[in-house]
């Protein structure tokens, strides 16, 4: 396994660096707390010539290679299993460089030359009270995101904030509505997809930090979430079903939260409301087909509602209960427990979900309406739509399994359809 304090197990070697570079911020931060993670990703500081270091390395091991900012020389190298960051160190000694970082504990630096650790702000210290210390007021209103990013952190590590940062934080909020939709989004994510996101989420809420972007929220949308929790705490035993909740529709870009925990989540906190919900998801800048996933999970709602109030579901609400999510079901089946819908009936739909050929949680159109048309001599028009409609309500009730039986019946109903008009 990969660590920042062992340049061995770099994918360059050390001795390419300048004789001042120094390893740091989070990697450092994370080495120190073993926390183990499969793809390394190091941050180096160096005086001066970081781009020109950065460009060298990558031509020589054949990596990736991006400039960054141009102006503040910072660039980066992609390796297989490694991103490495290069940027010019800000002010005139790394002490000073690292006073300009958000917490202590992002503040100490490697030096892999001399194999020291550099710690001008005691961050060691709070790594070990497991504490999250602001390095200055100055510092998070320089880039407000830092705000947010503290609640992540937390959630992430596992940490408490300093009473002092957080009452700083809260008298900060309102910065937030500077930054852009798309880095609070990122935060958001990331936030809520920490194992403990859900208590500092409520914290991030409690301190104002979503005043801005989400201002309908209420401690039902809190408590909500705090449900989900302990649904996840005690899911029922399904083979595979913590792997598909933790997974998704399809593969996630490096750098990106996107699992159907996540979508459940932000479901919870997002306006029942069709349009107001559609409106939040494009504030937040979330593309068409994740924002059209998680509303799915809002849409079935009304199941979900008639599953805690009857304890079961009629054959035909399981079909549109079904189709209504699509490929959103691991986050609604989540969502069902959190709202109290007994373990054994949302185990029965995970198993008919997890069923590929399942007829109500899979089903196979049975005819089209270039089928309808052709079988029946029909010519296209709105009774096509009806027609469909009409078969696919008989399929959910069992009515109708097969195509040709299809087509027989629906002969019949239009039959009663023309005598009506």
């Amino acid at each position: 396994m990969a660590s920042a304090l062992i340049p061995t197990t770099w994918p360059f070697d050390s001795r390419l660096l300048p004789e001042t570079a120094c390893v740091v911020g989070g990697s450092v931060r994370d080495a120190l707390l073993k926390r183990q993670a499969d793809y390394l990703d190091l941050d180096f500081v160096l005086p001066d010539g970081a781009v020109a270091i950065a460009s060298a390395i990558a031509r020589r091991y054949q990596a990736g290679f991006v400039v960054l900012d141009a102006d503040n020389q910072i660039a980066r190298a992609v390796f297989d299993q490694a991103t490495i960051d290069f940027a010019q160190q800000v002010g005139p000694t790394l002490e000073t460089d690292l006073q300009r970082r958000d917490f202590t504990i992002n503040a100490i630096a490697y030096h892999p030359q001399s194999d020291r650790l550099i710690d001008p702000l005691n961050g060691m210290a709070d790594l070990q009270q497991q504490t999250l210390r602001m390095v200055s007021r100055e510092n998070l209103a320089e880039d407000p995101l830092r705000l947010l990013r503290a609640y992540r952190q937390a959630a992430q590590l596992g940490f408490t904030i300093d009473s002092n940062t957080r009452r700083t934080i809260h008298e900060l909020a309102p910065l937030l509505q500077t930054i852009a939709a798309e880095r609070i989004r990122h935060e958001l994510d990331a936030l809520l997809s920490q194992p403990k996101g859900a208590t500092c989420f409520r914290m991030a809420w409690q301190d104002g930090l979503f005043t801005t972007w989400l201002p309908h929220l209420s401690e039902q949308h809190a408590k909500q979430l705090a449900a989900l929790d302990k649904a996840l705490a005690t899911l029922p035993n399904i083979p595979g079903y913590l792997t598909l909740l933790h997974g998704w529709k399809d593969t996630v870009p490096a750098g990106h939260y996107r699992s159907w925990v996540k979508a459940a989540r932000l479901s919870r906190l997002l306006p029942l409301d069709e349009e107001a919900a559609n409106r939040w998801l494009n504030r937040l800048k979330y593309s068409r087909s994740e924002g059209q996933a998680i509303f799915r999970v809002i849409q079935t709602q009304p199941y979900l509602e008639r599953l805690v109030v009857q304890g079961y579901l009629s054959r035909a609400d399981q079909f549109f209960l079904f189709k209504t999510a699509g490929t959103s079901f691991p986050a609604v089946s989540l969502v069902a427990l959190s709202m109290g819908v007994p373990t054994a009936t949302v185990a029965e739909l995970v198993r008919r979900y997890q069923t590929a050929d399942d007829p109500i949680a899979h089903p196979t159109p049975l005819v089209s309406g270039k089928d309808l048309m052709q079988g029946l001599g029909l010519s296209s028009g709105p009774h096509i739509g009806q027609l469909l409609s009409a078969i696919e309500n008989a399929q959910a009730s069992g009515q109708l399994t097969h195509g040709d039986e299809a087509l027989v019946w629906a002969q019949q109903w239009f039959k009663e359809y023309n005598m009506q008009r």
